[in-house]
């Protein structure tokens, strides 16, 4: 077990490691000069540089504020919806065909209503991960709730059970194992979006300070903002596996 967990660690980083040598070799052998096409030593003094003004800092926490709220919103909405949609089978019926409609639309698309409705600054981009974010989870949700076994609201029906009690203590703890999973796509969805909105929407962000770094010719800030969406995304994604860990333990013992 020490040795698997010993491989965890050290295949990623070679993997890494490999990958930065490659990243090197393309930048001293591609003919490009380093404002176009920065190596690794660049990139990285651009990070410290970064780091040390509080830049990255301050871009990285305006652009996980827009997703945890767009993020939070799609959850409080979607999830609770799904639920009502998928366990009535004639709201099924009434709003599939529009949800599998609008469900395709990209978020992206929707970028010149949300200027036009919500103007400039965060409500735009939080609007777009809401919508990056809410459909993935409705969606899913509605199929978790189909896949419950229909003995369950039979003993639910047996107990007397409330819309409420059949909610809470038969649907949502069913609907769980499949959920999770679900929250973990919609999360990486969430952050691909947010990046693009706030190349368009904000004056702040991780995406913002890309397009702001392209027109100043700091190519090595672009890639250092790049590579902050990459660790910031596997730290989300870290945070949902570790949530999905803990359910499947809590069930395991249940």
């Amino acid at each position: 077990m020490a040795d698997f967990r010993y491989m965890q660690i050290v295949l990623p980083l070679a993997v890494f490691l490999a990958l930065g040598i490659v990243w090197q070799c393309a930048a001293s052998f591609s003919g490009w000069s380093s404002a176009v096409f920065p190596g690794p030593v660049a990139t990285a003094v651009g990070m410290w540089e970064l780091i040390a003004n509080g830049t990255l800092l301050q871009h990285s926490v305006a652009s996980l504020f827009r997703v945890t709220l767009g993020f939070y919103l799609a959850v409080i909405v979607g999830v609770p919806l799904g639920m009502l949609i998928g366990w009535w089978k004639t709201g099924q019926v009434m709003f599939n065909a529009l949800i599998q409609f609008l469900r395709p639309i990209s978020p992206l698309a929707w970028i010149p209503l949300a200027l036009l409705w919500f103007g400039i600054g965060d409500k735009p981009a939080v609007f777009l991960i809401f919508l990056a974010s809410f459909f993935p989870l409705l969606v899913s949700t509605i199929t978790a709730v189909n896949h419950i076994n229909s003995l369950y609201f039979q003993v639910a029906a047996n107990f007397n059970f409330s819309p409420l009690e059949t909610v809470s203590k038969v649907i949502f703890p069913a609907i769980l194992p499949e959920l999770l999973p679900a929250l973990r796509i919609s999360l990486g969805v969430a952050w691909l979006v947010v990046v693009a909105a706030e190349m368009i929407a904000v004056k702040s962000g991780l995406g913002y300070l890309i397009l702001d770094s392209r027109n100043a010719l700091r190519m090595d800030y672009v890639m250092d903002a790049m590579i902050a969406i990459g660790l910031i995304g596997i730290c989300l994604d870290r945070i949902i596996v570790q949530l999905n860990r803990i359910e499947s333990v809590s069930w395991g013992s249940v």
